[in-house]
């Protein structure tokens, strides 16, 4: 059932969009409306890879729900990664509503309260050494201002990277990420990036006999010392897009080796920040600290676009430096929602909340594994998992057709979410859900898994 298809590294961040399965789910649309916007959608826009065609037109959203033009509801377990909160959070609309009534933008060269409220709250919740913030409209540009406050502090351009990593889309952020679809046809990009491979025990590039991952930050060091002239190492905690979990004695190494070489940690939590591990950060599951935090997608709560790099004093250095100094720089309404989604985080303990679901999905999840052969792998932390799919578990043949057909069969009975590297299934369903929603998704899925293993199509 399973076939390799010619663009595979298309695969790497999200479903293809192309293939037969995607023109099947198009023609199952009945409704003339949805048809009507899907075209005019196709001639209005740019057309790009895993945007278009689009999957279907959306009319409102609430809490975990998308809501199409015809009234379908699906259950979102994507939200790209803004969704921490659901849709329109009631505190965060509140606190967005007053502030645009008063102060809605704030030019450069001024302040403004909330600004400085919100750094100085996004400063507490870090903890540790990470007091100084700047604020950015949207987390490729944090990822742009870290690597050049990087260079400013250590005086060295070079970076390494890991292979399959994704920080971004711009220019500067492809060439330190790690996914081949982002830089096709690109041609020369910013010099003096290293890549290494990521710490991944399932089909990791360098497979130990005992499983562990701690030799992954052992070649970091080696690549350190063999390169020279390295100012930063920037990764992801836990991989977000097919959910690659290190192990914490892979960490404190990284930190111990970047640490000895002056190297700066960038970490890059854009995707999985604001709680979604369980903690306000992924780095604090692990006991260690960045040099440089970059923040977003869900720090606006779903409203408003907003993003942060965070670093320590003693690299409050770049003062005759322009490292960001974006129009929306210090948006008072960017704030606002930063502040009502961390307000809402706290006052309803959704920390200890996500926790205790991570417990429950990972129990939900490793009782489908021991059922169904064409899970190959359960891995995750707080409400991040991926299921890897394998038409042979041995080989850990990549079962891309099993993934699309699971896809669109969840689809069909409302539960989104996406498909990463072509075989691994992303969830990361809002913080806020109920447990009762939460085991209504998990059977809409486990349905569809059951489905595929008896070979029955579901478009």
């Amino acid at each position: 059932m399973t076939s390799h298809a010619p663009a595979n590294h298309l695969r790497s961040e999200g479903d293809i969009n192309t293939t037969p399965a995607r023109q099947q789910w198009h023609a199952s649309i009945a409704d003339d409306a949805t048809q009507s916007l899907l075209e005019r959608d196709s001639k209005a826009f740019l057309h790009q890879a895993m945007s278009t065609p689009c999957l279907d037109v959306l009319e409102s959203v609430e809490g975990i729900y998308l809501r199409d033009v015809a009234g379908k509801t699906y259950m979102d377990f994507h939200g790209n990664n803004v969704h921490q909160l659901g849709y329109g959070h009631p505190h965060v609309v509140k606190r967005v509503t007053e502030q645009l009534a008063t102060l809605p933008f704030s030019p450069r060269r001024f302040t403004n309260p909330v600004a400085i409220e919100c750094a100085e709250k996004i400063a507490a919740i870090c903890g540790g050494e990470l007091n100084r913030v700047l604020f950015a409209p949207g987390g490729t540009s944090v990822i742009g201002m870290a690597l050049k406050l990087a260079r400013h502090v250590t005086g060295n351009f070079k970076v390494v990277s890991l292979w399959d990593s994704f920080h971004g889309a711009s220019l500067d952020a492809i060439s330190v990420g790690g996914e081949a679809c982002f830089r096709e046809g690109m041609g020369p990009l910013m010099a003096g990036v290293e890549r290494i491979p990521p710490p991944v025990t399932y089909r990791g590039a360098l497979p130990s006999p005992d499983g562990s991952d701690v030799h992954y930050a052992d070649y970091l060091e080696y690549v350190i010392e063999k390169e020279g002239g390295i100012g930063a190492f920037i990764t992801e905690v836990v991989r977000n897009t097919d959910v690659q979990v290190p192990s914490r004695a892979y960490w404190q190494r990284v930190r111990e080796i970047c640490d000895k070489h002056n190297v700066l940690l960038i970490i890059d939590d854009i995707p999985n920040g604001m709680g979604r591990s369980g903690e306000w950060f992924t780095y604090q599951a692990y006991g260690i600290e960045p040099d440089i935090l970059c923040i977003g997608k869900g720090l606006g709560g779903g409203i408003v676009p907003i993003a942060a790099m965070v670093t320590k004093d003693k690299y409050n250095t770049a003062a005759q430096v322009s490292l960001g100094h974006y129009t929306h720089e210090k948006s008072p309404l960017g704030c606002a929602a930063a502040l009502g989604t961390i307000e809402a985080i706290e006052n309803e303990k959704l920390l200890a909340k996500v926790r205790d679901d991570s417990a429950f999905v990972g129990e939900a999840l490793a009782a489908m594994k021991a059922k169904y052969p064409v899970i190959g792998d359960v891995r995750g932390i707080g409400l991040l998992w991926g299921v890897e799919l394998v038409s042979d578990r041995d080989k850990k043949t990549r079962a891309f057709n099993e993934a699309e057909a699971v896809l669109y069969q969840c689809l069909n009975e409302g539960l989104s979410f996406k498909v990463s590297q072509g075989n691994v299934i992303q969830l990361s369903p809002p913080l806020i859900i109920s447990r009762e929603d939460l085991q209504r998704a998990l059977d809409i899925f486990e349905r569809a898994i059951a489905k595929v293993c008896r070979g029955v199509n579901p478009i």
